[in-house]
């Protein structure tokens, strides 16, 4: 097994790799790119707030780039720092002193929450298809997780989350048999690494719960190489594929783990 899971590693990093180079992606990461980047502290406060966000901006940020925020909508709360200066007179001459920063309160919204122009799609492809022996498989990953799976209808963007406040995983309802099943893999890995003492940042989670969800599944015999490839790709801060090539050996052993426990 740990030789077919290292040729499939080396597999999904060569394949993160060409995703790169598309022209789609380049145009989704110019969109992506025009997006504030959210401190850890913030990212664990939208996450208690709204666990399934994938990608939020203030109220006028999203106006200008053609969407409005749906009247009714309730906003998550992050800090903000609010840079401060001076005007004080030296040696007779007028001098900008920069203050220490203070930090208040702003409000963003997800784009579950908005309404308008659409966004550039990455190279992310929802997976369709039946998988051979689908309920006894899901009843052995449910079975598998650390905590209770539901199955839910949501109109979000996310196929599904897993909150750890609520220890639970969210699957929607609806997907196919292959993309459920490839879900429910990556929910049950963030259970498995991403509990309340976690630290990782946010891109670095994705990368190892999708990727995990990539090896299981290929273990399995299904192919997720056209949604997995794109989502790692989406998540990863460069084309050295840093995330990616750092939790190889997470990636491994927690693909194993739940393999183990599905036998």
């Amino acid at each position: 097994m740990t030789k077919n899971i290292k040729e499939i590693t080396e597999k999904l990093e060569a394949g993160v790799k060409e995703v790169f180079s598309s022209e789609q992606f380049k145009n989704y990461l110019d969109f992506m790119n025009s997006f504030t980047d959210y401190s850890i502290n913030n990212t664990i406060l939208i996450y208690m707030q709204k666990p399934d966000a994938s990608l939020v901006a203030g109220y006028k940020s999203w106006q200008k780039k053609g969407r409005q925020v749906r009247k009714g909508e309730h906003g998550i709360k992050i800090i903000a720092p609010r840079p401060r200066q001076m005007e004080v007179e030296e040696d007779g001459e007028t001098k900008i002193v920069v203050l220490p920063l203070t930090f208040h309160a702003i409000t963003v919204f997800d784009v579950s929450q908005t309404d308008g122009a659409e966004l550039p799609e990455g190279p992310v492809t929802q997976l369709t298809g039946d998988v051979d022996g689908y309920a006894g498989l899901i009843g052995k990953l449910e079975a598998a997780a650390p905590v209770p799976v539901s199955y839910e209808a949501f109109d979000i963007s996310a196929n599904g989350y897993y909150s750890d406040a609520a220890q639970q995983i969210v699957i929607k309802s609806g997907l196919s048999e292959l993309q459920t099943v490839k879900t429910l893999v990556h929910e049950i890995a963030h259970s498995m690494l991403h509990t309340g003492k976690d630290t990782t940042d946010r891109d670095t989670r994705e990368v190892q719960a999708e990727s995990i969800a990539y090896t299981v599944c290929s273990m399995l015999g299904l192919d997720t190489s056209d949604y997995s490839f794109g989502y790692i790709a989406g998540w990863s801060s460069g084309k050295d594929v840093k995330e990616l090539t750092e939790s190889i050996e997470i990636i491994k052993t927690t693909a194993r783990e739940i393999l183990d426990r599905i036998a």
